[in-house]
């Protein structure tokens, strides 16, 4: 069917999606931009609105056990979602802000069913093919958030267990990684091991000290 011309006295039509077009919504959010050691996680999920998980919110708000049981109910119930992560030598490489973003992008490009819009925790935006809002405190305000937060957040935790078999002398499995005390007193007594982020002043100290 052609289009119908608009007259003079009519405001013009305008053409394409509307930027709050109905369609799947996609919550994305990361974990571990601060800590010294380890990749940092990002998540995007899609929820089913049919099928609601009780008791989202905040991951840093959640005790373990209750991030770990939802963990597996958003899993089993959204409709979609995915996991990814930028690399530690990509930290370096990029810095921790553009490693992070690269992390939210790979998940929302790795996402079954292709979302209308992409609402992100913070205030800043990875580079997508899709519409996109950056919402402060988004891990509180959305559950597609929320639910980013927690398999963002239980999936590097799990990392840092693993981390921590093979150095256990860091204490990963402790302090996830964060400049604590204890992580930088074992940063001092046993130098710095290939999961650390170099680029991060810290750690970097450490090695300028240490070099002949």
């Amino acid at each position: 069917m052609p289009l119908r011309k608009s007259s003079a006295s009519e405001p013009p039509q305008q053409l394409g999606l509307a930027w709050d077009a109905p369609g799947l919504i996609a919550g994305v959010d990361e974990a571990g931009r601060g800590p010294l050691a380890g990749p940092v996680v990002a998540a995007a999920v899609i929820l089913d609105e049919l099928n609601p998980i009780a008791g989202l919110g905040d991951s840093k708000t959640l005790s373990e056990k209750k991030r770990e049981r939802l963990f597996d109910e958003i899993r089993a119930k959204a409709l979609c979602c995915c996991i990814a992560e930028a690399s530690v030598e990509e930290i370096d490489q990029l810095n921790i802000l553009q490693a992070t973003l690269l992390a939210m992008r790979r998940a929302v490009e790795g996402l079954r069913l292709k979302p209308a819009k992409v609402l992100v925790d913070g205030n800043r935006l990875p580079v997508l093919k899709v519409p996109a809002e950056a919402i402060v405190k988004g891990d509180a305000l959305v559950q597609a958030i929320s639910a980013a937060s927690i398999l963002a957040k239980v999936t590097r935790d799990r990392q840092c267990l693993a981390m921590h078999e093979t150095h256990p002398e860091y204490g990963f499995a402790t302090h996830k990684g964060y400049p604590t005390a204890d992580h930088l007193a074992a940063l001092r007594a046993h130098g710095v091991s290939a999961w650390h982020r170099r680029s991060f002043a810290p750690v970097r100290q450490i090695l300028e000290t240490s070099a002949p």
